[in-house]
């Protein structure tokens, strides 16, 4: 699985582990969103909040480009999560056009909350495995994290 590809083509081997990665992710991240449902919240408002939770105050056009949707969606899922009390907007110290959106507290502790429900079904998940698989999971995150390196 180790052979290089030219630079204008993937080897068959890289295209198949990509694929089954890509499919395992997406199996594993539909089994522990599940657990999401108990935050009272629309899963593109959570993906919103976790973004200004974890990645700190921004505009709504950095949150549009990070959620990849458009600004407008970005707008109504921002005013939900403002009718919610979860987000605040200001208006930017630098440009008074500008307007920032952060987390509240209310915001924050939701968000807390529904990721350690999401923790806590994937270690339910892992308690299942043997000691060795858990020590491969272990070595297949480490790798997975370099990968996000770029």
């Amino acid at each position: 699985m180790g052979s290089k590809a030219t630079s204008n083509q993937i080897s068959a081997d890289l295209l198949g582990l990509a694929d089954a990665l890509h499919s395992a992710a997406i199996h594993l991240l539909r089994q522990v969103r599940i657990e999401d449902r108990a935050s009272g919240i629309g899963p593109a408002q959570l993906s919103a909040l976790s973004v200004l939770v974890f990645g700190g105050s921004m505009s709504l056009k950095q949150l549009a480009a990070i959620e990849q949707v458009q600004p407008p969606t970005m707008v109504r899922i921002v005013q939900a999560l403002l009718s919610q009390k979860l987000v605040i907007s200001r208006t930017d110290l630098h440009d008074a056009r500008k307007v920032r959106i952060s987390a509240t507290t209310s915001g924050q502790a939701l968000m807390q909350k529904a990721r350690a429900r999401r923790v806590e079904k994937l270690a339910r998940m892992l308690e299942a495995k043997s000691d060795a698989e858990q020590l491969q999971i272990a070595g297949a995150v480490e790798v997975l994290r370099r990968l996000n390196l770029h």
